[in-house]
């Protein structure tokens, strides 16, 4: 059973910058695929970025730019550096791991506020 437990988050001022992490009870390099997911109320679970065996690196056109996707394989750990944030990067965002099994394992959710 894979555990993904997240931390970082809260609350900054538009332009701020956050980094949130993704630790993993098993050694990420054996995953398909780590994403990060972001959601606000009411609406689908959207994709922000995705690592592919761990070096291919996506990101959605919203955070190209702005938003980093890194990882500590020693440490077992994703990151996502967020720059320059916006209001509309307000949400919850979580953090997915997909095994080669086709298993998928979800992190918690943390949230993200950005104020103007």
């Amino acid at each position: 059973q894979v555990q993904l437990v997240q931390s970082g988050g809260g609350l900054v001022h538009v332009g701020g910058s956050l980094t949130l992490s993704c630790a993993s009870s098993t050694n990420i390099l054996s995953f398909y695929y780590m994403s990060w997911y972001r959601q606000t109320p009411g609406s689908r679970r959207d994709l922000v970025a995705t690592i592919y065996g761990g070096n291919r690196i996506h990101y959605d056109d919203s955070v190209k730019g702005r938003f980093i996707l890194s990882t500590d394989n020693a440490k077992n750990t994703m990151f996502l550096e967020m720059n320059n944030l916006k209001v509309e990067d307000t949400a919850i965002y979580y953090c997915k791991a997909l095994t080669n099994n086709n298993d998928d394992y979800w992190g918690q959710g943390t949230q993200v506020t950005v104020s103007s």
